[in-house]
């Protein structure tokens, strides 16, 4: 059984009552209730287009592009005419031998039944989301059934590239932790998109729905609202009025950035700077290799005279450029925000990509400054995730790179929106609840003694609640463990608390023997490394899932050993060597209780179930 398609009929009224086990919030738009009812529905009209019928666009372009000549023949004078044997020309040898009535009819037969499949595949690509899971089924012959659980969501990514931005359609990706076990809803309206992520993150919040009802949702661009309809003003009914609207909604929707201000306040956002952007590229480790290529050419053609040597440069150019480009135009409009729901990146120029990470789903952070940055004094942060996806639209850009590029003032500002939900809060609430449960016991009366005759006995008392963590601490904690990191960027020795490794470690690093070393944050362990090419790696650790200690024939002739922190698979890799081998087995062991203690009171995976309507969940063992 399928559902309505969104967007056929017309619109319901305002006053009519949702679906059964629809939970849009009061006020929200009365197709995101549909499609979160749990009943199956299928997705954009224009999907067989945006999906497969480029290619059957491409194949007629080639069968026109062969038959131009003939075309132009048969309208101006003097163009070409059917005569010759059309040697070398498919479509003069058609012609020429009457075959063309037949090839024609094969055409049509074959363009039929490609409409055909790609409608099929689209009547049986059917979607649901109910209050535990996304779930999409397609395939004619081959049935998939792909689910994403809600408690496992590691972000929501929604694409929008030009062809679809044309159709006002948009790409809703729910990622999972694994290699390619994201669920893709390809492809939605644009604006249920953006209303359907939502819903999807206040479920998976864990939120109750006390705490959402009542909340106006923003109407998307060409929808009356529901003071509009209880006023009876209707939405044009003149096609020419609807024409333009539509034209002028397009428009927006190519000039926009998708950030929305009521999701995304403006003060929040980080946003990248285009000449920061383009310097960064530039001076980046792929020109230092070009530069250094091209300084052995200009010396080996110095030395043996050989000037055909310098075309070995000439590939390196021409894909240099192509390089450059594309590495600029994917991080052009690139921006960083806080929202309810976490953490929000968007970037693109015409395809554009806007994601979601909720609280949680960042497992480790590095910030890093390559040598040619440190006169400007950029930095960039990249994070590991659980969820990677063979998709383009999610590709490393969008799940390794966090900022590409920015200043100090920048980087604090991403680690702000960063850390205080992966360090300073889970560390102020672990530590405030094991305080208030000390305070409890050391509160409890002794057994109570037994009445005098004829007395009332005393009223049970309620049982006392641990109170909840004042945020002053919270803040507090977060302040510090933020201090803590930007001391580690550029400090060195026992600078900011941290552990190096000892002098003798010189041999093994030359340069960066007084900056390699680590400590411990509020949730969070810190390592610091280089001395040339700088790095801060930041592991939580309720995200860390093991600690190993390593000490090879070397490092166990030298008394040094190697700290490996285990976390997801991704471009940070979250290991400190060299270290003195007491103070490795010290960190192995601290690294290791505090872990466990953190892990019990992480609650992350149902972020917005700590208000006062959410029920209360045990802490994990």
């Amino acid at each position: 059984m399928s559902g309505p398609l969104p967007g056929e009929g017309a619109p319901p009224p305002a006053d009519r009552p949702s679906p059964a086990g629809a939970s849009g919030p009061a006020g929200a738009p009365a197709e995101v209730a549909e499609l979160t009812d749990g009943e199956w529905h299928r997705l954009h009209p224009a999907t067989p287009l945006l999906k497969g019928g480029i290619a059957l666009i491409v194949v007629l372009g080639i069968i026109v592009n062969n038959a131009r000549e003939w075309v132009v023949g048969l309208f101006v004078p003097g163009g070409r005419r059917p005569d010759g044997d059309g040697e070398g020309d498919p479509f003069g040898y058609v012609v020429e031998h009457g075959f063309l009535g037949f090839v024609l009819l094969g055409v049509l037969v074959v363009i039929a039944v490609l409409v055909l499949v790609f409608w099929l595949s689209w009547r049986m690509n059917t979607f649901r989301v109910t209050e535990e899971v996304v779930e999409v089924r397609s395939g004619v012959v081959f049935r998939t059934d792909r689910r994403a659980r809600l408690d496992r969501v590691q972000g929501i990514n929604i694409q929008r590239p030009v062809l679809a931005r044309v159709f006002g359609a948009a790409k809703l990706e729910v990622s999972q932790a694994g290699d390619d076990a994201n669920v893709s809803l390809a492809y939605l309206r644009s604006a249920a998109a953006d209303d359907l992520r939502r819903e999807i993150l206040r479920r998976a919040s864990g939120v109750q729905r006390s705490a959402v009802d009542g909340v106006q949702a923003v109407p998307a661009a060409g929808r009356p609202t529901p003071g509009q309809a209880a006023t009876g003003q209707a939405a044009p009914t003149d096609s020419r009025q609807r024409f333009v609207g539509l034209v002028e909604q397009r428009a927006q929707d190519f000039l926009s950035d998708g950030l929305d201000p009521q999701e995304a306040p403006p003060e929040s956002v980080v946003k990248v700077d285009v000449g920061r952007l383009v310097g960064s590229v530039l001076l980046s480790g792929y020109t230092l290799f070009l530069v250094a290529a091209a300084i052995a050419v200009v010396v080996s053609v110095r030395l043996t005279g050989e000037f055909f040597l310098l075309f070995a440069l000439l590939p390196a150019v021409l894909g240099s450029s192509g390089y450059y480009v594309n590495r600029v135009t994917k991080s052009l409009r690139y921006s960083i925000s806080s929202s309810r729901d976490g953490i929000r990146i968007g970037y693109g120029l015409f395809s554009t990509t806007n994601e979601t990470l909720p609280p949680g789903r960042i497992h480790s952070v590095k910030v890093s400054q390559p040598l040619l940055w440190r006169p400007f004094g950029w930095w960039q942060i990249s994070i590991n995730r659980a969820s990677r996806s063979s998709t383009d639209g999610s590709g490393q850009q969008g799940n390794s790179t966090l900022l590409p590029v920015g200043d100090e003032a920048d980087v604090r500002r991403v680690l702000e929106l960063v850390l205080p939900e992966l360090v300073g809060v889970a560390a102020a609430e672990v530590q405030a609840e094991q305080a208030a449960e000390v305070q409890v016991e050391l509160a409890e009366p002794a057994e109570p003694a037994e009445p005098a005759a004829g007395a009332h006995p005393a009223e049970p008392a309620e049982s006392a609640e641990p109170p909840a963590p004042a945020r002053a601490v919270v803040d507090e904690h977060a302040s510090h463990t933020l201090s803590l990191v930007e001391d580690g960027l550029t400090s060195k020795g026992s600078e900011g608390g941290f552990t190096t490794s000892p002098r003798r470690a010189a041999v093994l690093r030359w340069f960066s023997w007084r900056r390699n070393g680590f400590r411990t944050a509020p949730g969070a362990l810190l390592l610091r490394k280089g001395a040339i090419w700088r790095e801060l790696v930041v592991v939580p650790l309720p995200r860390m899932q093991s600690v190993g200690l390593s000490q090879g024939p070397l490092l166990r002739r030298l008394r040094l050993a190697a700290v490996h922190l285990h976390t997801v698979q991704g471009p940070i890799v979250a290991t400190i060597g060299a270290l003195d081998q007491d103070d490795a087995m010290r960190f192995f062991e601290g690294a290791a209780r505090d872990a466990v203690t953190s892990a019990r009171a992480d609650r992350t995976h149902r972020w917005a179930a700590s208000s006062a309507d959410a029920p209360r969940e045990e802490p994990r063992p």
